[in-house]
């Protein structure tokens, strides 16, 4: 599990850098949820290139 995140982090700085082309912005998102099941946080990071979508969430 954790080389395969490894990997798709490492794809992930690639292309954001620019390796393979035009630098790419990645995108963030987090959020917090309050319920009566406690606390829920979430954060991803995606890259968006044309018609393909990349998005990695914990």
């Amino acid at each position: 599990m954790i080389r395969s995140v490894a990997v798709l982090v490492l794809i992930g700085t690639l292309s954001a850098c620019g390796v393979d082309g035009e630098p790419v912005r990645p995108s963030v998102g987090a959020s917090v949820a309050i319920g009566s099941g406690g606390v829920n946080s979430n954060i991803g990071v995606g890259l968006n290139q044309g018609p393909f979508s990349i998005f990695l969430g914990l």
